[in-house]
Order: structure tokens, then sequence, then C-alpha cells
């Protein structure tokens, strides 16, 4: 199947019409596609194989929903497992949501489809980050054969960082998947959370003082109070220590700072 003008022209409330009932393990794509026909295609034939889809028409709102994401590292936001992204897109580009999402650190796959097929427009593609790049018109099983590829991909490196995990205790965390788990169940931590407990991870039994936690962490511009680091790590037991009063990990050291053991 090809996305050409002879598709159904009643395509897009076939879409709106599609319920089909997924579970909350259904692999995430987010299509970032400002062309109508094109966009209600690829959305319809991603859902029919049992993918959980959202769509957004330009790179504004597209840019939106993945700081917020990139930003919460919660079960409570949306971060697709791939991502189908054209280039030619109003108010932010195909080219600088590429690059941002890789500025971020993240991993999440990207395939790009754009009506520029020269080989220089390719490279460019993958040079800022993208993963695969397809040409329109494309077919559509080519396209599923893709993303499905691109999927595997992902699973297998996700499953090889595994044992890239930090542990301490029950506590767990994934450093390449922004993931911890405590007694093997989630826990869900803030950016600044998750970067504290990064550090105390990688740094067992090291004290830190509370301007050195805002140096590696809030960075050297931060002009908050320190008393801020005292907040972060009171959250921190909260999640973390089955008694916050009596910790067992985050140790208060009077007069230096923090450690954790």
């Amino acid at each position: 199947m090809s996305v050409t003008a002879t598709d159904s022209s009643n395509l897009s409330t076939s879409l709106k019409a599609h319920s089909k009932s997924r579970s909350s393990q259904a692999t995430k794509v987010l299509v970032v596609e400002d062309d109508a026909l094109i966009r209600d295609t690829v959305v319809f034939a991603l859902q029919e194989q049992g993918y959980e889809v959202r769509f957004v028409d330009d790179g504004r709102l597209a840019l939106d929903l993945f700081y917020q994401g990139l930003e919460q590292h919660n079960s409570s936001s949306w971060l697709p497992d791939l991502v189908i992204l054209d280039l030619m897109l109003p108010q932010v580009n195909g080219l600088d949501l590429c690059r941002f999402v890789r500025s971020q650190g993240s991993s999440i796959p990207i395939l790009i489809l754009s009506a520029k097929g020269t080989e220089t427009d390719r490279v460019v593609g993958l040079e800022v980050g993208a993963d695969d790049y397809l040409t329109k018109p494309f077919g559509m099983r080519e396209l599923i054969a893709r993303c499905r590829a691109l999927l595997r991909r992902s699973q297998a490196e996700a499953e090889s960082h595994e044992d890239d995990s930090l542990s301490s205790g029950d506590i767990q965390l994934f450093p390449q998947q922004c993931r911890v788990t405590r007694g093997g169940e989630a826990v869900n931590l803030s950016p600044k959370e998750f970067k504290i407990l990064e550090l105390f991870m990688h740094n067992l039994n090291r004290v830190w003082s509370r301007e050195q936690l805002i140096e590696r962490v809030w960075g050297p511009d931060f002009m908050g109070d320190s008393k801020t680091v005292d907040v972060h790590i009171r959250w921190l037991r909260e999640k973390l220590e089955l008694d916050p009063s009596h910790p067992k990990h985050i140790q208060t050291v009077r007069g230096f700072g923090y450690r954790f053991s």
C-alpha cells in the first residue's frame, strides 16, 4: 500500500472511529506529519498493527511533548518508543526536532519520512540523529517493516544495558533508561532527584556537601538557596526509604553534607 492521492478520502473518518482497545504495555509511536492524508494513513496502519499511536501536525507540539516527557521521567508522562518524523514541518522543522531529542541523551529510534530523497538529504538526516530514512511516496508494508526493525534493535540495545544498572540493597537504577526501582517496583523521580541518586550511586559512601551537589546537579549558574538540596533529599528519602525518619541509604553527615550507602 502506497500513500498517494488515490487513498480513500474517508480515511480520516475511519481513523476517528477506530477504537480497538490496547494494553498499557502497547508499543508507543509518535507520528509527526503535517500532511493530513499521509498522517492519517500511517496512524491507521500502525493502529491496525496494535501500536498505541499519537500524532501531531507541527514541530512545536512534538517538541513540547518530548520536553514534558523527558523532564518528568515517570509513568504519567508519555514518551514514544518510536518516532516517525516528517522534515518539512510548521513551527519547528524535523531536523531541529531530531537534534533536540538527541541533545537530551535520548536513544528513541527516529524514522524520517521526507519528499527529499537525494543522497545529501538522507546523509544529513542520519547525521543529525535519525536511525532510518524513507522517501515519499513509500509503501506502507515497507514502513511497517522498518518500524519493526527499529523497535527490535532498540529493545535489544535496552536489554544489553540492563547489566549497566547500579544497585544498593533493594534500590536499582538504570542510567540508560532513566528508571529506578525499589524492591522491583518502579519509583517515579523528578529529573533532579534522578540526577542526585545517580551521582550518589556512582559514588557509594562518598560525602557530598550541598555546594558540591548544587554544582554537579543544578550547575554552576544556579542562583537559588542551598536548602533546595535539603528539600530534594527529603523527597528522595520519602520515595526510597522504608522509614524516611531513620534513613538507611541517604544519610546525613552533620557539618559536611550527605552520603549514600
